[in-house]
């Protein structure tokens, strides 16, 4: 708890700024990879500067989740701040591509412990009335940060450095830390548990070697080269000793038993399903404006924001509405709005208007929004302080996986459709089936090289990359109606404040 009610606004500050830092820097990196690479060299390693993160975010949420339910949210999401900014100014440093990769896994040590507990603090700290508008506050930070992202990393590397890309996090995470330090003052009421080191081994092999194996797959090796499927097995083979150490032991790393909650069920399989398909749009909207409509990489981040105030107000609207409807009415709601947008960007083509596209966006990310303040809400509706640790971690975990496996197999199946339709479209030019002399289709994204390419040319390509992304926000209608199917069984469960006040006081 606070000691002074006139401190919680410094801490949610603090909270903020953390889930700022970490939710941003993923896209804002991505944005700028193209110059590190020609400063740093090592193309065929750049993978490893965002896949490095990664895996260490992902390895990192169930465990400092489940640590901050055994030993306290403060410690864990101070060590979190601390280990990120220290490998974001190893970051700015780092000569080599290799280097960075190092310092990239550093900052996901501290990333994986931000997000999570960030949103269980606020659980913690504030009556039922008041949780609703704060989850909304901070999934609207959330979904936000993840879209300003591309547009900040942009104007860096192109006014100032890339460098900078990793700095700016120093000052944003030391007025954190000292907030949280300095007013957060939390219970002593902690339980004395026995940390379960089986289930957090096997975790993090079995998540290293799945991670492994998307970034691999399709790049460095094929899919089915005997790298990728040992890869695919060993994970296979630690899930399964993970599940096996999780119910044997008493303080699992992931209590089984909360999936027989089927609130918390239904949050998880949500959290996976909106994450695998909201990555797509984060990526491939920029690339469609990019170039199919040939602006710049700044205008590239900034036809996002649309989309950012989308899921600001879906998230806060969530929040607001918490307390007044159930779960599933409210997730209705967005399911409807994110089907809808999604099934109007897969009706773009290079002659839509930038309007209709940007009404477009605002529908999607509104739909969108909802999910950041509602899903973590449920995952923890119920449950006593010392479960929501872990509860918020897998969400934030699972929404995580989903962005992993959805843009490996999203980019995959758009990579394919482009490929073949670049073949259809110059077939029988230069005596081929590909596009031969023609040049790259990577040219168009520069503004000077896309100048130089015949129109008839530059007309086919763009249509081609056109149908192929049109192609992947249609199917990934797939996944939406499944969660609409999820949404049915979320039951009618909300926030009751009257009784989750008297819990609270007790």
């Amino acid at each position: 708890m606070i000691s002074k009610e006139s401190n919680i606004k410094f801490v949610v500050t603090g909270l903020l700024l953390g889930i700022l830092m970490s939710a941003m820097d993923n896209t804002i990196v991505a944005t700028a990879m193209g110059t590190i690479v020609s400063d740093l060299g090592d193309f065929d390693k750049f993978v490893w500067v965002t896949s490095a993160y990664m895996i260490a975010v992902m390895a990192g949420m169930p465990i400092f989740g489940k640590l901050s339910d055994m030993f306290g949210r403060k410690r864990f999401f101070i060590f979190g701040l601390a280990v990120f900014l220290i490998g974001s100014a190893l970051c700015g440093i780092a000569q080599s591509m290799v280097q960075l990769s190092i310092y990239r896994a550093i900052q996901g040590i501290g990333g994986g412990a931000l997000m999570p507990i960030a949103f269980t603090i606020v659980f913690d700290i504030f009556p039922p009335e008041k949780r609703g508008k704060m989850t909304g506050l901070l999934g609207a930070v959330f979904g936000a940060s993840s879209v300003m992202g591309p547009l900040l990393g942009a104007y860096i590397t192109e006014y100032i450095s890339w460098h900078w890309v990793f700095y700016v996090n120093v000052p944003i995470g030391l007025i954190s830390l000292f907030l949280i330090v300095r007013y957060y003052k939390e219970s002593s009421q902690l339980q004395n548990q026995k940390i379960d080191w089986g289930g957090a081994i096997t975790l993090v092999t079995a998540i290293v070697c799945l991670m492994f194996a998307l970034e691999l797959g399709g790049k460095t090796y094929t899919w089915d080269s005997i790298q990728v499927i040992s890869l695919f097995i060993s994970f296979t083979v630690f899930i399964i000793a993970f599940i096996l150490f999780e119910l044997k032991a008493k303080e699992p790393i992931l209590p089984f038993w909360l999936f027989k909650r089927r609130l918390f069920a239904s949050s998880q399989i949500l959290a996976f399903l909106y994450g695998g398909t909201f990555i797509i749009l984060t990526v491939f909207i920029p690339i469609f404006v990019q170039a199919v409509y040939g602006g710049s990489t700044t205008n590239a981040g900034l036809i996002l924001m649309p989309m950012m105030l989308g899921s600001v107000a879906g998230s806060a609207i969530g929040g607001i509405f918490q307390t007044k409807t159930s779960f599933r009415n409210l997730m209705i709601i967005s399911v409807i709005s994110y089907f809808l947008g999604m099934y109007f960007l897969s009706t773009l083509t290079p002659d839509t208007t930038r309007g209709i596209m940007t009404i477009y966006m605002i529908t999607v990310g509104f739909g969108m929004g909802f999910s950041f303040s509602l899903l973590p809400t449920a995952s923890v509706h119920n449950l006593e302080s010392h479960f929501r640790g872990t509860a918020n971690s897998t969400n934030s975990f699972l929404r995580s996986i989903g962005m992993t496996i959805g843009i490996t197999v999203f980019g995959t199946i758009q990579n394919n459709v482009f490929t073949q339709k670049l073949a259809d479209a110059f077939k029988g030019l230069d005596g081929g089936s590909g596009i031969g002399n023609i040049g790259s289709p990577q040219q168009i994204f520069e503004p000077s090289e896309r100048a130089k390419i015949p129109d008839f040319i530059l007309e086919k390509i763009t249509y081609s990359l056109s149908d192929s992304i049109t192609f992947i926000f249609f199917i990934a209608l797939i996944p939406i109606l499944l969660s609409a199917v999820v949404i049915f069984f979320m039951g009618k469960e909300r926030v009751n404040v009257a009784k989750e006040s008297l819990e609270m006081k007790k």
